[in-house]
């Protein structure tokens, strides 16, 4: 029963897959190791967890990050439904910077995406009556918060279907480039 870690495009960010052992009564798995995710050089301590409810398919969420010093990693989980989730590296001097990779997240296979600190988040909702989990390794801090228009073209995030609920603020994030 051990957790699986894929690399993804974007240094940090892993694809996880839960090992689940399976009987008449359905599944038991695990979906957190410290040990094993230490294993893989993640060794965030979980502070706050979140759940996201999104009764429309194509409810868009994000995209968001936190300044430092309430900088985050998080461990997102689809537990209800299927997403599109996304990370973007916003990390001066990475190779990777401004690049986005996505996964399809989804309740029936429980995987999951690790978001490091200095990336910015975000899901789309695929399926009507969506619920997402997460862990964060820093509380929510208003001041800190800060995000990215979701259809910023220096990204060019491919959104796996059309948007069709946003809120006013994640519509008016800025551009990268600082136009709005």
């Amino acid at each position: 029963m051990a957790l699986r870690f894929h690399e993804t495009a974007i240094a940090g960010v892993l694809t996880v897959e839960i090992d689940p052992m399976r009987d008449a009564r359905g599944f038991f798995a695990r979906t957190w190791c410290r040990d094993e995710f230490a294993a893989v050089g993640v060794d965030a301590v979980w502070v706050q967890e979140n759940l996201g409810r999104s009764p429309a398919m194509g409810t868009l969420r994000g995209m968001h990050l936190q300044r430092p010093p309430h900088d985050e990693v998080k461990l997102v989980r689809c537990v209800a439904g299927r997403i599109q989730d996304v990370a973007v590296d916003l990390r001066p001097g990475s190779p990777t910077y401004r690049r986005w990779v996505g996964a399809e997240l989804s309740a029936e296979r429980g995987d999951m995406l690790l978001v490091p600190t200095g990336c910015e988040h975000g899901y789309l909702t695929l399926e009507p009556d969506t619920d997402v989990l997460y862990l964060t390794s820093a509380a929510y801090d208003r001041a800190s918060a800060t995000g990215v228009r979701f259809d910023d073209p220096a990204l060019g995030i491919e959104w796996a279907g059309p948007i069709a609920v946003i809120s006013d603020r994640d519509r008016a994030w800025p551009l990268l480039d600082g136009e709005t």
